[in-house]
Parts: C-alpha cells; structure tokens; sequence
C-alpha cells in the first residue's frame, strides 16, 4: 500500500521535478536579452572584419590587374645591316670613339623601310613606322656593336621593343574597334604590326629592364632598380642613426632615469612625436639637413636622416615596452649575487628583451620604406637616371618613383606604377613577416 505522502521518484509536491537535469531551463527576459546582445555584437564584429578583407582585396585585385602586365613586354624581330659606311665611314681601323657616335638609330629606321617600302615616300607615315620601335632602340645596337667590332659589314636578326603604344595595344589596352581618331594606334600601325605579328616576329617576353634599368621617359625603357639601390641606401642611414640612438634612450629612460616632471615630459613628448605627421619631419629635415648643414639635395643620406627622426619614437616606444615585459625578478637576482645596474642591463635584460626591439624597429623600417611626403621636401622626387653608387649621390625611392610615374600622362606607365607597388607590397609584406618570426623565434613567456 502506497503512503499519500509519497512521489515518484524524481518528482516533489506537485509533481514537480526535483532533479537538475529534469529541470526545465527559465531563462530570465533580462538575461534572454544580453545574450541576444551578444550575438549581435558577434555579427557586428564578423561583419567588420570580412568588409574589411573584402575592401583589402578588391585593393590588391585592382593593383594586380592593372600591373601584372608590366612583368613583360612585347618585341619585334628586325634584320639589322650592320653597314660599314654607316658605322666606319672613314675605312680606317676600328676606332672606339667613332663606333660611340655612329649613327644607329639610322640602322634601325633602314631596317623598317625595307620592310614596309610604301611607307618610304610619306614624310608622316615614315614618323609613324619609326615609332613602331623604341626611341632608344639605337642602344642596343651601339651595346652590340661595342662588345663586338666584328658585327661590322654583317647582317643579323635583332630583337627590339616596341613603343609604349605599340606595346600597350599588343597587351589588349587599346581595343582596335574604336573609331581611329579615339585611339592613340593608327590604322596603318596596325596594320603594320598585324604584318610582323604574321609572320612571328612579334613576341613576349619577361621584362628584366624593369628591375635592372633605372628611370626614363620612355615608359617601355624605365625600371626601378634606380630606385631600390636608393630605397636600400636610404633605409641603411635610417637604420644605422635610429637603432643605437632609439634602443639608448629607451635604455636610459626604463632602467636608470630619476622618475621626475622632466622625464615625464620627455615621455610626453616621445609619444606625441609618433603621432606628428611625417611631413613636418620633411620641413624640419629640409631646414636643418640641407638649409643649415649644406647636406647634399636628394640623396640617401639626407632621406636617411629624416627617415631616422620620424622612426625613431616608433623604437623607443617599443624598446621600452620589451624592456618593461622583462620581469622585475631578474634585475634583483642579477643585483642579489653582485652585478652592478649596468651589468644588469646589458648582460640580462637587454638580451631578454632584444627579440621585442627588433620587432618594434623592423616595424619601424617598413613604415619609413614607405614614406613619401618627408622625402619630397628634400628633393628627392627629382628625375633621376644613373643608378647611386653612394650616399651622397642623387637618388630617388621606391614611393616616390611610384609617385613620379602616376603623374605621368603615359598610358604605359599605369602598370609601371601598378607593378611598382606591388615590389613595395611585397617588400612591406616581407619586412613584416620578418618582424613575426623574430618575435615568434625568440619570445620568451613568463
């Protein structure tokens, strides 16, 4: 017989369950509500983020598009007469000078008569079938023609560039169905090129000039090697002057100066640098380094220098937050068993700490290779051709050069100045992941 006060098992008055796990689960309106928050902020979050990759990428996917094609460039195959009135007019021996100012380009305009003869009587349609080649065209067969005297009175078969505009409408950037006079490529050039194109004389090729030839006016000839000797020179000052002094001060100001309204002042102040635009660091470089000083106009030096001031809060910021990272216990056993405060730093806590301030200066480096407002108040966005052999010589840099070339009215130099940056992306993108290995290789956990 069952007592009347008794339940089933798992159950209370009422029939209630007593069991947690039978309980039913009453969430709280309030509490329904800031989980509800939660998850929109989750979406919030989310949806930043991929709008963010998403603009990243239609960034980099219009950079690309536009630059890839400067990784090539279009030639044509030419018979050269190499002829001996033309080259040695005299009949004597060779002589070198005389070979240096012989006329080439005549070489190359012979070439293209014989090739297309109607077009030998017409005063502007020869302009024109000149202008299938590169202006500079006559440099490579003085190259040829200096390594080898030989060449002289032979005929032979010599790869050229074509212009910019030939070689813009053979990568497909002028569409040949537009009306003639909405196009910067004739009827008649096409024409022509549709004929050396048949008989596969036309083809492409990796463009090495672009990474070995320095800046010039004609778009098919530039290159940014100039550049990247400057680029490197430049960042080699900065780094020599902005680590040791920055890597000091941090040093000075974490370890050893009295904590005083003066020091607090100088950390004020370090920190507000960081935040000044760079141009200011141009204005002050040009009315210090070249107005006072007399320093030398654009060159790496002076881009160095100014490149230094502007990096130098971003290392001492760094270094002492590695050096504050390094704890306390170190320094008192280090002082416990003798060592004196100098002793301390640098035989424990600086090399405890290196790994960080060389990942703050790394990040230091690759924001000034990508300065460009400093360097233009120095000079350094003038026209510059011959590659610097030092620090001291004219130079230009990598933005800068990529600033130069999109002020450029040339079609052709769109993906020259699209390519551009994309060797300073990829040069960013390394020093960067540099900086991340260094921190992952060394990083020591407390």
């Amino acid at each position: 017989m069952t007592d009347a006060t008794s339940f089933p098992p798992g159950t209370g008055s009422g029939g209630r369950p007593t069991d947690p796990a039978r309980r039913p689960l009453v969430v709280s309106p309030h509490l329904a509500r800031r989980y509800a928050r939660e998850r929109r902020f989750r979406l919030l979050g989310l949806a930043s983020v991929a709008t963010a990759g998403l603009i990243l990428l239609i960034l980099l996917g219009s950079i690309v598009s536009k630059g890839y094609s400067a990784f090539w460039q279009y030639n044509v195959d030419l018979t050269i007469e190499f002829s001996a009135e033309e080259l040695n007019p005299d009949g004597g021996p060779v002589d070198m000078e005389t070979l240096r100012r012989a006329n080439y380009l005549a070489l190359v305009r012979d070439s293209l008569k014989r090739e297309f003869p109607d077009a030998a009587g017409d005063r502007s349609e020869r302009r024109k079938l000149y202008g299938l080649v590169s202006p500079n065209a006559d440099i490579v067969l003085r190259s040829m023609v200096l390594e080898d005297p030989g060449l002289i009175g032979t005929t032979q078969t010599v790869t050229i560039k074509l212009s910019d505009d030939m070689d813009t409408f053979a990568k497909g950037y002028i569409d040949r169905n537009l009306p003639e006079g909405d196009r910067r490529v004739t009827d008649l050039e096409i024409g022509w090129f549709d004929h050396l194109n048949s008989e596969g004389r036309i083809h492409a090729a990796f463009n090495v000039d672009f990474f070995t030839q320095g800046d010039s006016r004609e778009p098919e000839e530039a290159g940014i090697y100039g550049a990247l000797i400057g680029s490197i020179l430049t960042l080699m000052v900065t780094l020599l002057v902005s680590f040791p002094i920055g890597v000091m001060a941090a040093v000075y100001l974490e370890e050893f100066a009295p904590k005083n309204r003066l020091t607090d002042l100088i950390e004020v102040n370090i920190n507000n640098l960081a935040a000044v635009p760079s141009i200011v660091f141009g204005l002050l470089g040009l009315a210090v380094f070249l107005n006072f000083f007399g320093l030398p106009r654009s060159a790496p030096l002076v881009g160095g220098l100014v490149l230094a001031l502007m990096t130098l809060p971003t290392i001492i910021i760094a270094s002492r937050s590695a050096l504050k990272a390094v704890p306390p216990s170190i320094r008192e056993a280090a002082l416990g068993l003798g060592a004196s405060p100098l002793q301390v730093v640098t035989h424990h806590v600086l090399p405890l700490a290196m790994p960080g301030i060389l990942t703050g200066t790394i990040i230091g480096m690759a924001q000034a290779l990508g300065e460009t407002a400093p360097l233009l108040m120095i000079g350094m966005v003038a026209f510059i051709v011959d590659i610097p052999q030092s620090f001291t010589d004219p130079a230009t840099v990598l933005p800068v050069q990529v600033y130069i070339w999109a002020d450029s009215p040339e079609r052709a130099f769109v993906e020259k100045t699209s390519a551009a940056i994309m060797v300073l992306l990829g040069f960013l993108v390394l020093m960067n992941a540099i900086a991340v290995l260094l921190r992952k290789r060394f990083e020591r956990r407390w």
